[in-house]
């Protein structure tokens, strides 16, 4: 649905947006991460119509952004960060409001579905300049749906949300992209772990990693972490750990439990249980760590580190 090809956007000498490409089929949703003032929030602008972009090609389901820009339009739904909403209006004129320039059949019916489905029913007739923030943004992402859209573009979606009206807006998102297509920007990194099948990840107007978190955590480490807990005190443990063959580094956490690393390729945890267990220790926990996105993200994104996901050339600078 969102077929993206050597994108780049330039404000004067410094380029914004450097030669991207990427794809979001029907059904995915896919997180669009980046430190402030990576291209993130350039990118959907140009994705939306909002922008033109200085070279390179956006299609929306089909149709050119440039081209066929009406058309295109017509299947997406966006949210931006700060959704420029009428203040003097109540919660139900504003969505009619937007029904009616979408030129939307039964538009008081679906004013009513979007209220009911967002929770809104009873803040319908309050205006919008008296709402809290996180009221503002359920109503910015109930205009994005009222058309019910092939195509989700959500930018921050649930900032400023408490944590109750966070999943809830998060179980919305995972049932919109059962049968549409989201693209997600987040700096809640677990909140891209827990709703996106993909993530691409934007540095400095390039993509640098465009996967799932599983394969991106498999791709950049290049040792497991795994943690090891007794019943008891871990101490006497330590001197036998160090020593057992493939353990890299290793660290004591608390009391009973103990963190090392090993290789991929030379997995030491069968000699660190057989190890402990002819020791007479207690064998209670020992599993291997992932990454987390964090920390995938830091790695990525870090200012010494490599472009090492993507065959996108550096931005120019």
């Amino acid at each position: 649905m969102i077929h993206v090809s050597n994108l780049t956007k330039e404000y004067g000498n410094r380029r914004a947006v450097n030669e991207i490409s990427f794809k979001v089929e029907k059904g995915e949703i896919v997180g669009f991460l980046g430190p402030n003032g990576a291209g993130k929030t350039t990118t959907m602008r140009i994705l939306t119509g909002y922008l033109p972009p200085s070279s390179g090609k956006v299609e929306i389901g089909g149709y050119d952004i440039m081209e066929h820009s009406i058309q295109a339009r017509r299947l997406i739904g966006y949210m931006p960060e700060t959704v420029p909403l009428h203040q003097d209006m109540t919660v139900y004129e504003y969505l009619k409001f937007m029904a009616d320039l979408r030129k939307i059949k039964n538009a008081k019916q679906r004013v009513n579905e979007v209220l009911a489905q967002l929770h809104l029913e009873e803040r319908a007739s309050g205006y919008i300049s008296k709402l809290s923030k996180g009221l503002k943004q359920r109503v910015g992402l109930a205009q994005a749906i009222l058309h019910q859209p092939e195509v989700l573009i959500l930018d921050e979606p649930t900032i400023g949300l408490d944590p109750a009206q966070i999943i809830e807006v998060r179980n919305l998102i995972r049932q919109i992209g059962k049968q549409h297509t989201v693209l997600l920007s987040t700096h809640i990194l677990p909140e891209a772990q827990q709703v996106c099948n993909r993530v691409l990840i934007i540095n400095k107007g390039n993509i640098i990693a465009e996967d799932t978190t599983e394969h991106l955590q498999a791709r950049l480490a290049g040792s497991q972490r795994v943690i090891l807990r007794v019943r008891g005190e871990i101490s006497p443990l330590l001197p036998l750990i160090e020593h057992t063959p493939g353990v890299l580094r290793i660290s004591r956490q608390n009391d009973d439990t103990l963190e090392f690393e090993t290789p991929h390729a030379e997995d030491a945890r069968p000699q660190v249980a057989r190890a402990a267990i002819e020791a007479g220790f207690e064998l209670l926990e020992l599993h291997a760590v992932s990454l987390s996105l964090e920390e995938i993200f830091l790695q990525l994104t870090h200012e010494d580190a490599p472009v090492p996901m993507t065959t996108s050339e550096p931005a120019e600078q």
